[in-house]
């Protein structure tokens, strides 16, 4: 008989429930959220061969390697889903949640989640932690601008100059400003020297990488996007259809249909923002940095034409994503024609 058990972790402690294939609760309790813990108790009450469940979550990727490292069968389910069928229960405790998550397992309602190795988090770690810093320097540099208007001085008129220089000349002879104004210029400095570190460091991981390598001859495709890219899809055989990897990084359009009505929406941003982000920010390299004609840029030009420039960026990100997963699969390079690519 199996016996399946439900994992409801928290920071400190981990909810377990067993229950059979019929549907009954063998036992419940509590441990520790350590990996040997949960190992201990799920063995005693669920036997050597117990299908076990777990939400997405902080700590997952964690436990979910660990488990496995173990010999545990685990699978992680998709907390959307998860959280549909949970809401029936009258009551929300951890345990509650833990049953819950175990006759979902029981069931087979449920998606099963694809959870990354710790390379693919490490490089996401380090493209996530490059944001961070960027956002940063943009939101204090707006902030420098803005105290430096008040006094009318406007470091943007200095074409040629980079920014934290024009600060410095307009600041040489106003002593009333300059003591508020270059701690924080001295704080901007120091985030670019560390964006600066955090790029050596992508340059080296993509370099070390051969599928890197052979997506970046992709136009529009940088160092930081192709990272995100791999690092996001890690398995490119876990997608049957290239076409999947558009509606996974949530670039194609939300549907509606009940009865008579049928109609499509926004994209549905589902997945990992950041590589999305990077994935439109190569869409607009390639539409208006690239140079060189393709029947790619013509395709998403004709949308342009057609639907406005918003829409062909997000439909030549969505197009990228499906070409960079054609590639990786076949191992052939970017072919550069001159014929408009298919929708």
């Amino acid at each position: 008989m199996t016996h399946y058990v439900g994992l409801d972790v928290s920071q400190k402690l981990t909810a377990i429930c067993v229950v059979d294939d019929t549907g009954r609760r063998l036992w419940r309790g509590q441990c520790t959220s350590d990996p040997e813990q949960v190992e201990r108790a799920v063995c005693r009450h669920g036997g050597d061969g117990a299908r076990l469940g777990i939400e997405t979550g902080p700590m997952t990727p964690w436990l979910v390697h660990e488990l496995r490292g173990r010999g545990l069968d685990v699978t992680c389910l998709d907390a959307r889903h998860a959280r549909a069928a949970l809401k029936m229960q009258i009551n929300k405790t951890d345990q509650n949640d833990a049953e819950g998550l175990a006759q979902i397992m029981r069931t087979g309602w449920y998606r099963s989640v694809h959870v990354k190795s710790f390379d693919s988090h490490r490089a996401r770690a380090l493209l996530g932690a490059r944001a961070q810093l960027v956002g940063m320097t943009t939101r204090l540099s707006n902030h420098i601008r803005g105290v430096l208007k008040t006094f009318g001085m406007l470091p943007g008129q200095m074409r040629g100059l980079p920014f934290d220089r024009r600060v410095e000349i307009l600041l040489a002879d106003r002593t009333e400003v300059a003591p508020i104004v270059r701690p924080m210029l001295a704080a901007w400095r120091h985030l670019r020297e560390q964006i600066t570190a955090f790029d050596k460091a992508v340059r080296v991981l993509v370099k070390s990488s051969p599928t890197c390598r052979h997506l970046l001859g992709v136009p529009g495709i940088g160092a930081l996007s192709v990272l995100a890219y791999v690092s996001m899809v890690e398995d490119p055989t876990r997608f049957r259809r290239a076409r999947s990897v558009g509606a996974h990084m949530g670039l194609t359009p939300k549907q509606y249909q009940s009865g008579e009505i049928d109609r499509s929406g926004r994209i549905s941003k589902c997945g990992d923002m950041l590589a999305r982000t990077l994935m439109y920010e190569a869409a607009v390299v390639l539409m208006t940095r690239v140079k060189r004609a393709s029947g790619l840029k013509e395709w998403a030009q004709a949308i342009a034409r057609r639907s406005g420039a918003g829409k062909a960026r997000v439909a030549l990100a969505r197009k990228l994503s499906v070409i960079l997963h054609s590639m990786w699969r076949s191992g052939e390079p970017f072919r550069w024609s001159e014929q408009p690519a298919t929708a």
